[in-house]
């Protein structure tokens, strides 16, 4: 494993430590969309589970949504998991048809993301997995507590970890330390295999916009980003 993916796991490490994340004879759906920060999760977990200590299994778990007229290739992800020893999981779903052809929405994002949540918990359960794993990162949180106060003028975020009651499940989120740009270093260098995303609506997401944002006020006030980071961990938001 390269330099990169040791501080990736190094951040992995901390979480998981800190914040108690995992146990002996737990299960782990590791939700894998095929972008850099969930392959760069999946590879990180299986490295740590190695010395971290901790007797976990782990499984991949990836949702081909059915896009309209879109044929994506999982055999990567596949491979990756074969290499790392780590059995794979593809669902296949037509919630792109759902959300776009029948539903037409306005707002395709938050439906999307409720149904893919919602295979993702079903697909844990079949598999006797206790946890899901979430490649959220540290500039995913900063992002997401922005988005709140400006869209919904609440002060929130994911966090770390969260059980869910109804499904008798544990959310986990592990690179919650890691920079984006830190993963997408380390996956370029490693060559982990990323799959593109085909959503009509990549890159046109509020997300999207408080990621450049961001980047723009970090321009005007270098280390905002962390100083963030810093105030939400501090002020113990969602259980930071």
């Amino acid at each position: 494993m390269r330099w990169d993916m040791q501080r990736i796991m190094g951040y992995i490490r901390r979480a998981v430590t800190e914040y108690h994340m995992l146990e002996d004879g737990d299960r782990v759906a590791v939700g894998v969309s095929g972008g850099k920060d969930s392959v760069a999760l999946l590879a990180g977990l299986a490295g740590v589970r190695r010395y971290l200590g901790v007797d976990f299994f782990l499984a991949a778990v990836s949702l081909d949504n059915g896009f309209p007229g879109v044929q994506t290739d999982f055999t990567p992800l596949a491979d990756l998991c074969r290499q790392l020893d780590i059995p794979f999981h593809l669902k296949k779903t037509e919630i792109g048809a759902i959300v776009f052809q029948e539903r037409q929405e306005s707002n395709p994002c938050s439906l999307c993301a409720r149904m893919r949540r919602g295979v993702l918990h079903d697909t844990a359960k079949e598999l006797h997995c206790n946890k899901i794993a979430l490649g959220h990162h540290y500039d995913d949180a900063v992002e997401t507590l922005l988005m709140n106060l400006f869209h919904e003028g609440r002060i929130g975020c994911f966090s770390p970890v969260s059980y869910l009651s109804r499904k008798d499940l544990t959310m986990i989120r592990p690179l919650i330390f890691a920079p984006e740009k830190e993963i997408a270093s380390a996956v370029r260098r490693a060559k982990l295999p990323v799959v593109k995303n085909p959503c009509p609506m990549d890159g046109y997401t509020q997300r999207q916009w408080t990621k450049d944002f961001l980047a723009d006020l970090e321009k005007t006030h270098p280390g905002v980003t962390k100083r963030v980071f810093g105030a939400l961990q501090r002020g113990h938001v969602s259980n930071w």
